[in-house]
């Protein structure tokens, strides 16, 4: 109880926020933005790290040891005789190594982590575009149900005065209980419905408000001008090429196909040997290699090529090297089923855009008969030639026929909308 009270108590602040400030707090605050954008820092830090294979490598290591007397034997382990250690031990060195060859492997595995950060930036690309169709899908939809809600609220004063007058009627014995019956049930099913568009509203309204990071309390009110969005048609200006050069997922196949490719570069690498510049420093003591040992140090440099080859790659690189092949078969399928897709969802947009534009001219004209046929109804009434129950059912004509032509310019918008969605141009 307490809790519904807390929650009915709430002061709500209704705000009538353009459509171009929803995008802006959509990109600003939506969770789904965020996350890719910190994929993309994370990417561009594993550049980093693979770059750091161009780095020169340096390894020191140092040990102090104490050691026991040694013993001499035979090989037949006979004649055992101590043999004297010096105590304290010590070995230091101080190695260097350079990475010159490694079969492309190095540059590979830059370009490879280069071509992931653009996945992510081309993927957080995508997702904005997808954001700001999702937002502007609700925000259409919350106006058209406000303009329903309207046209309810509307039909139920009707209804109410019909039922005023019916009532009248049934007192003077001019009416039967089945009219007033009939007009309560309609009264009825008006509030009902007009339950499930508030219902519909206070949904559609938590979703963008989450979207958005606004306060729980706001209550989004559209802004008429979204109608004028798309108002003029746009011609058919060669849709899929432009879709071509800007829509993401074709962009990220494309990609893909490069990454396939540096991945069998990767395999092919471990075919050839690695070769590295070594330069190193070594102190070492007692001098053990000598019987008796010798209780000094000894330092030595050393400078020179270390040339590294795996020979079980000669016959385990096969085998990887084909699995990336066709892998990159199918990221070049995967591409070209990505332009088929592209070329059917830009022709479907474009299809339905102007399908929207034939749907609004239709509805003005069911208006403007609509609006004729109730101005000869109301001049009829006025005269008392028609019964209220006539007026009233031409201005619900009038009315559904008014909300037709709003809902169908809130079509176009969200077709149009769609059409940039398609190209990657939202």
């Amino acid at each position: 109880m307490l809790g519904s009270r807390l929650c009915f108590g709430q002061q709500q602040s209704k705000q009538v926020i353009p459509l171009d400030t929803i995008f802006s707090l959509s990109e600003r605050n939506s969770t789904h933005l965020k996350l890719s954008e910190v994929a993309i820092g994370i990417k561009e830090a594993a550049v980093e790290v693979a770059r750091n294979s161009l780095l020169p490598s340096i390894d020191v290591d140092l040990s102090l040891k104490h050691y026991g007397d040694g013993k001499i034997s035979d090989r037949n382990f006979s004649n055992i005789t101590d043999a004297p250690i010096p105590d304290f031990g010590n070995d230091f060195s101080l190695q260097a190594s350079y990475l010159v060859f490694a079969g492309g492997a190095i540059s590979a595995t830059i370009e490879k982590s280069t071509l992931e950060t653009e996945v992510a930036a081309l993927s957080h690309e995508k997702n904005r575009v997808d954001i700001h169709f999702l937002v502007a899908g609700h925000y259409l939809d919350l106006y058209k149900l406000y303009n329903q809600k309207q046209v309810f609220e509307k039909n139920i004063e009707q209804t109410d005065e019909v039922i005023r007058q019916v009532e009248a009627k049934l007192s003077a014995g001019m009416a039967l209980d089945n009219d007033l019956t009939r007009y309560e049930l309609l009264r009825q099913n008006l509030k009902l419905s007009l339950i499930e568009i508030e219902n519909n509203i206070s949904i559609i309204n938590q979703h963008l408000v989450i979207t958005l990071g606004l306060p729980e309390e706001t209550v989004i009110l559209p802004d008429s001008s979204v109608q004028l969005v798309g108002e003029q048609r746009v011609l058919d200006n060669n849709f899929l090429q432009t879709a071509l050069d800007n829509r993401q997922e074709i962009q990220i196949q494309n990609i893909k196909k490069q990454l396939a490719q540096k991945n069998i570069t990767l395999a092919k690498a471990d075919l050839y040997p690695s070769v590295a510049l070594v330069v190193a420093e070594i102190l070492t003591g007692p001098i053990l290699v000598e019987v008796p040992p010798i209780n000094k140090n000894l330092n030595y440099w050393f400078a020179g090529v270390a040339v590294k080859y795996n020979i079980g790659a000669l016959y385990k690189s096969k085998k990887n090297i084909a699995l990336a092949e066709k892998a990159y078969v199918a990221s070049n399928i995967a591409y070209d089923a990505e332009l088929e897709q592209t070329a059917t969802a830009v022709h479907s947009a474009w299809v339905k855009y102007s399908e929207a534009f034939e749907k609004l001219a239709t509805y003005k004209k069911s208006f403007e008969l609509a609006d004729e046929n109730y101005s000869v109804i109301n001049n009829r009434y006025k005269n008392d030639l028609v019964l209220i129950t006539e007026i009233l059912d031409a201005s619900n004509m009038k009315l559904n026929a008014e909300l037709q032509v709003i809902n169908a310019k809130l079509d176009v918008v969200y077709q149009y909308f769609k059409l940039l969605r398609e190209t990657g141009t939202l």
